[in-house]
């Protein structure tokens, strides 16, 4: 009898250990984006605990649909594919969002299907458009006083698309090179789990200051 009730203790302890473990999990559960593309779907896995306002900015930009209807236009196979800023005619599209800090040195990097913010050489000039890495680009990750693009996230399936539109032929179009051919827009992108997200608070809109007005006597 009293082996009884000792297992009936253990069995009890390992199933509280393993709710709680579980609970724990899904408190735990990152945010993910899903990219609906016209070659598959991309779904991608955020980290808010060390990009805060990178993937805070993104899922505004995902909830806003900002990159539906966006192509890739930058795509280099061996290195990465770009989006977020053009459509299929290469009219751009800005998000009406302010550009945001550079978050590059939280511990990611930019390796094989993590997925970084682009920007101009200021480091702190990023947008709405990312770029998902086609092989490890270490080369992208800080170093010493030098900003490198900030991770914010992973592919956890569809690299197989990704690989897809790295291979895709491309040409020069003005200004711009390595624009795929054959265009591939991104259908919908939608955050699966909106409950694994707490948004940011917006920053206050910057007030212009302007002189008063003297009075004529």
């Amino acid at each position: 009898m009293k082996a009884r009730i000792n297992a009936l203790n253990i069995f009890v302890i390992l199933a509280m250990a393993l709710l709680t473990s579980g609970l724990s999990l899904a408190a735990e559960e990152n945010p993910r984006v899903k990219l609906e593309t016209e070659m598959g779907d991309i779904m991608i896995e955020l980290y808010p605990s060390k990009a805060p306002v990178s993937v805070d900015n993104f899922i505004k930009n995902v909830n806003n649909f900002h990159y539906d209807g966006l192509i890739f236009h930058r795509v280099i196979k061996g290195f990465m594919i770009q989006t977020g800023g053009f459509t299929f005619d290469f009219s751009p599209r800005d998000a009406g969002r302010p550009a945001i800090i550079n978050e590059s040195s939280n511990g990611l990097t930019n390796r094989r299907g993590s997925v970084a913010m682009a920007r101009m050489n200021d480091p702190d000039s990023a947008k709405a458009q990312f770029f998902i890495n086609h092989k490890t680009n270490r080369f992208l990750d800080p170093k010493g006083d030098n900003k490198g693009y900030a991770v914010f996230g992973d592919v956890i399936s569809g690299m197989d698309v990704v690989d897809a539109i790295a291979s895709l032929e491309t040409q020069t179009l003005g200004m711009y090179a390595d624009v795929p051919v054959k265009t591939t827009r991104i259908l919908s992108a939608r955050l699966v789990n909106p409950k694994a997200w707490t948004p940011l608070a917006e920053p206050e809109p910057e007030v212009a200051a302007y002189e008063k007005p003297i009075p004529v006597r």
